[in-house]
């Protein structure tokens, strides 16, 4: 099976790396090899043995399984780019975090060709897990590629047969998550500016006592810094799912523009420079926090 990759990020390259120890062919395709942003991407590319693209038609030419994997706002234009090239009957699994709309609507290019779309849900951070990330996959199609993907080491379910199923539960689950990302981040930078971060984080042992919060409050700062835009993304499409039920959206508008906030500062150097040794990367919150708290004007003092 010849597997083909549109989006070459940190879940691409993830991806790519345990696809290929198996001897399967990869190709892979990203808007950043366009331009002096590639470089990593190509160099990447060439220790693994992925062959990359000169476009998305490129890419899915000749592919039976087309994974694409980019950011949440791309999703449906990624599928529209991608259709024409399509085989017939071959799979395109749409791993983007988006709503269930958006999720239907990038189907109908795929399908209008005789692809065969699949929605994937993924369940957890990608990273710890790998290739073996849970994910849910929906639509009619899902059935039968769940085996012929767990087959290369994917840990698949089939969630519904009905297209948007997975997704909402994805969503759901990230008003919650990215949610709790949020507002652990504003919570512990207000604490540590008041001098309050102690009590604070003592009082949260007490009601939660099986959550590390000195651990999990540095790791949901490492990961906002450094996929704080992703996520931003992810959260507007979370949104979207809230108010695709006619349901206002208050809490997942807020998340998406914290997450946002984290990588406009991180874009502009206030964590270190990314990509660089020790970007993202603080076992401790508490820097990350002073950093934040120095780049703030209080209107009071504090």
């Amino acid at each position: 099976m010849k597997i083909t990759l549109i989006g070459y990020g940190e879940v691409g390259k993830i991806l790519a790396e345990d696809l290929r120890k198996q001897g399967l062919a990869v190709a892979a395709f990203d808007l950043k090899l366009l331009g002096e942003a590639g470089e990593p991407l190509r160099e990447h590319a060439l220790l693994h043995g992925v062959t990359l693209a000169e476009s998305h038609a490129d890419a899915v030419r000749g592919a039976q399984l087309v994974i694409s994997a980019v950011t949440a706002s791309q999703a449906v234009p990624v599928a529209e780019a991608c259709a024409p090239a399509i085989a017939p009957g071959s799979y395109f699994l749409d791993f983007n975090s988006s709503s269930p709309g958006a999720k239907r609507r990038a189907a109908e290019f795929v399908n209008a060709v005789g692809g065969r779309y699949v929605e994937a849900a993924v369940m957890t951070s990608i990273p710890p897990y790998r290739i073996q990330v849970p994910l849910l996959l929906g639509g009619p199609d899902a059935a039968a590629l769940a085996p012929k993907i767990n087959a290369y080491g994917f840990a698949a379910q089939v969630a519904s047969d009905k297209l948007g199923v997975a997704s909402a539960t994805k969503m759901c689950r990230s008003v919650m998550i990215k949610g709790l990302e949020a507002m652990v981040i504003e919570s512990f930078v207000t604490a540590r500016a008041y001098g309050v971060e102690d009590a604070v984080i003592a009082s949260l042992v007490e009601t939660f006592p099986a959550i590390d919060w000195e651990r999990q409050g540095a790791y949901f700062f490492q990961r906002v810094i450094e996929h704080g835009r992703r996520r931003s993304e992810e959260v507007r499409e979370v949104a979207e799912t809230v108010r695709e039920i006619g349901l206002s959206p208050c809490s997942a508008e807020g998340t998406a523009e914290r997450q946002a906030w984290v990588a406009d500062l991180a874009d502009a150097g206030l964590f270190g420079t990314r990509g660089q040794p020790g970007f993202a990367r603080s076992d401790d919150w508490r820097m990350e926090a002073d950093r934040i708290l120095a780049h703030l004007t209080p209107n009071k003092d504090v």
